[in-house]
């Protein structure tokens, strides 16, 4: 597993945007090899998603060969809801690259068979020829996606209850009142996660600082299932220095020696 440590969010972000276009740059993508790409919604994301706008209107990264799978989707919200997660990657991302709507792959909360709708959404990452990247923020209790703490390390798409703490976290996108936060979502599950060639994932800031400890320090452990990335061959976490308070002193020193190389020097793009 590969740390890379930022001194703040916006360089956290570019360095991100950059390898994620790098990627799809040296795919050699096309119609019939398009490169698959997962993708996350919440805070963390932001700043990669407005790097990668401006690479893709500079001409130096193209999405017309990309195709998405979103990682999760509220039960019960229409999906022209503010909160709703097709609303949030349209208003942040997709609406301003010149990515294919017929590759856009998001989780339908609404579908009148719900188990059905998670099942398809494994076909078709699966049809897809599975997923390249996969890029993901985390939660404060170290939950990826919606895998809330003990869900199953083995587990697909399915739909997820989700705890008390996850919606009143979430609740102060919802005025602060609770009882406006959906109690069930889908969500690709950690099995799936974990089939991605590689998975990238955003933690930062002081909040996100125990659940990185956990990640980073402890064991794998369900209930705290972001560990399960140090099974991953090709796992990366991609923090900034606030996220890094709870490491142990000589973590981060080992970490940011071994890849300092690579924080000092952004990935050469090609258009």
């Amino acid at each position: 597993m590969r740390i890379l440590i930022h001194e703040e969010y916006d360089s956290l972000s570019k360095w991100i945007a950059y390898y994620v276009a790098r990627k799809i740059n040296l795919n050699g993508s096309s119609p019939d090899n398009p490169f698959v790409l997962g993708l996350p919604t919440g805070s963390s994301p932001l700043g990669t998603y407005e790097e990668l706008i401006r690479l893709n209107k500079a001409g130096k990264v193209s999405f017309q060969n990309v195709v998405t799978f979103n990682m999760d989707e509220y039960v019960g919200l229409p999906e022209d809801h503010p909160e709703s997660y097709h609303y949030f990657m349209e208003e942040n991302f997709f609406k301003h690259i010149d990515i294919p709507r017929k590759n856009i792959n998001i989780l339908d909360g609404n579908a009148p068979d719900l188990e059905k709708e998670c099942e398809e959404f494994e076909k078709k990452i699966g049809e897809a020829g599975g997923i390249h990247l996969f890029m993901g923020g985390i939660g404060v209790d170290g939950h990826l996606a919606f895998n809330e703490p003990g869900s199953s390390m083995t587990s697909k798409t399915r739909i997820k209850t989700l705890t008390l703490d996850t919606r009143i976290a979430n609740s102060r996108f919802f005025d602060n009142d609770i009882s406006k936060v959906p109690e069930t979502a889908l969500t690709v599950g950690l099995g799936t996660i974990m089939s991605a060639e590689e998975v990238l994932i955003i933690i930062n800031g002081y909040k996100k600082a125990r659940a990185l400890f956990h990640v980073v320090e402890l064991g794998i452990n369900h209930m705290w299932t972001g560990s399960m990335l140090q099974l991953h061959q090709h796992g990366i976490i991609v923090c900034d220095d606030e996220a890094t308070m709870e490491l142990k002193v000589g973590t981060v020193k080992y970490f940011k020696e071994i890849e300092r190389h690579h924080l000092e020097n952004l990935p050469e793009l090609s258009s």
